[in-house]
C-alpha cells in the first residue's frame, strides 16, 4: 500500500477530523513533502479535503468516492472481502473474471466510480455515469451445481433490498429475477456469470455484480431507460455509497454462506411485487401474457396462462405495466 492509499485510510478513520500533515508523516514513516504530494493526488482523484493552518488536513464528511478504505470501514472485523476500487472500468464483472481466472479468492471485490460498458442480463448494457452509483462484483468459488445460479442472484437480490432499506428508508421491492425497485422505478440490476466444470458440473467460479442507482446522473437517464430507472437519492443527498456498498457485501455474504438451505426465500418471495400480477413473458423473442402465480422453491416464477395451465420459468424477462 503507498502513500497515498495509507493517508486515505487516516483520513477515512479520522473523517471530519483535522490530523496534522507533521503527525500523519511521522505516522506513515515519510516526509512532510510525501503528505502534500499525496493529499494534491487525492483532490486531483476527487476527494474533498480540507486544509486549515496550525490543524492540518480533513476528509471533507460530503466525501462520497467510493474507495477501500471507507467501504472496509462499514464492514465488521474479520470480513472475508478484499476490496479494490477503480476510477473506470469496460465492466466491473469482466474484471472480476479476469481477477478469477487468474486465481483470485473467494471474497475478492471490485467496484468502479463508472463502467464504460456495464453488463446486465440478456446482452443489456447498464448504465453506470461516474459518482452516481455503486457498481461492484465479487468472485465467489460456491460449491453449488450450475442449476443453483440462479440462488446467488437471488440472495443478492434480497441483500440488496435490506441495503437499501437501511441506508435510506425507502421501500425496496424486487422485480424477479433480478432488479430491485423503489417506487415503481427500477434502482438496481444484479447479474451472476461463471465458468462451470463440464466433468462435475459444478461452479469454477462465479462472478457476482450489482449495479445500484444512487443519484441522479447529470443530465439525466438516457433515452430507452428514462421511463424506468430510478435513483435513491433525489438529489445530492448524505454520503451513502460507500455504506451501500458494504451493507449489500455483508448481507449477502451472511446469506451465501447458507445459501443451499434458502432460508432467504420467504424474504424474496415478500418482496416480489410480480406475483398474482398479470404479466408478458418475454423469452426467445416470443411474448405471451400470463398471470404470475407463486415462487417455486428452487426460485422459478409460476405462471398461469389464459387457458389455465401453469408453468414454471427458471427464466426469461416478465414485465407489468409499472415494469
Amino acid at each position: 500500500m503507498g502513500t497515498k492509499e495509507q493517508l486515505l485510510r487516516l483520513l477515512e478513520d479520522s473523517k471530519g477530523c483535522y490530523l496534522s500533515g507533521e503527525k500523519m508523516a511521522a505516522q506513515l514513516n515519510v516526509s512532510r513533502n510525501s503528505i502534500w504530494k499525496a493529499v494534491k493526488a487525492l483532490r486531483t482523484e476527487g476527494y474533498r479535503i480540507n486544509a486549515a493552518t496550525n490543524r492540518g488536513y480533513a476528509l471533507s464528511q460530503e466525501n462520497d468516492l467510493l474507495s477501500p478504505q471507507a467501504i472496509e470501514g462499514f464492514l465488521p472485523p474479520g470480513h472475508p472481502f478484499s476490496v479494490s476500487v477503480r476510477k473506470q472500468v469496460d465492466s466491473t464483472n469482466e474484471e472480476a473474471r479476469r481477477r478469477a481466472l487468474e486465481g483470485a479468492p473467494e471474497g475478492t471485490v471490485i467496484a468502479a466510480e463508472s463502467q464504460r460498458a456495464g453488463k446486465g442480463r440478456q446482452g443489456k448494457r447498464f448504465f453506470s455515469p461516474s459518482e452516481s452509483g455503486v457498481y461492484l462484483s465479487v468472485v465467489l468459488r460456491p460449491d453449488i451445481v450450475a442449476e443453483q445460479a440462479q440462488l446467488i442472484t437471488c440472495a443478492a437480490a434480497v441483500a440488496c433490498a435490506q441495503a437499501v432499506e437501511n441506508a435510506t428508508g425507502r421501500k425496496a421491492l424486487i422485480k424477479w429475477v433480478n432488479d430491485i425497485y423503489c417506487d415503481g422505478r427500477k434502482v438496481a440490476g444484479i447479474l451472476t456469470e461463471g465458468a462451470i466444470d463440464m466433468e462435475s458440473g459444478r461452479f469454477d467460479y462465479a462472478v457476482l455484480g450489482i449495479g445500484l442507482n444512487v443519484k441522479p446522473p447529470a443530465g439525466g437517464f438516457p433515452d430507452g431507460i428514462s421511463d424506468t430507472a430510478g435513483a435513491l437519492l433525489e438529489n445530492e443527498g448524505p454520503a451513502v455509497r460507500n455504506m451501500l456498498a458494504a451493507e449489500m457485501l455483508n448481507r449477502f455474504w451472511s446469506l451465501y454462506e447458507r445459501l443451499p438451505s434458502c432460508e432467504f426465500h420467504s424474504e424474496y418471495r415478500r418482496r416480489c411485487f410480480l406475483l398474482g400480477e398479470h404479466v408478458v413473458i418475454s423469452r426467445a423473442g416470443s411474448r405471451v401474457r400470463a398471470r404470475a402465480v407463486d415462487l417455486t422453491d428452487d426460485f422459478k416464477l409460476m405462471i398461469e396462462l389464459p387457458d389455465g395451465t401453469r408453468r414454471e420459468l427458471s427464466c426469461g424477462e416478465a414485465s407489468t405495466s409499472r415494469a
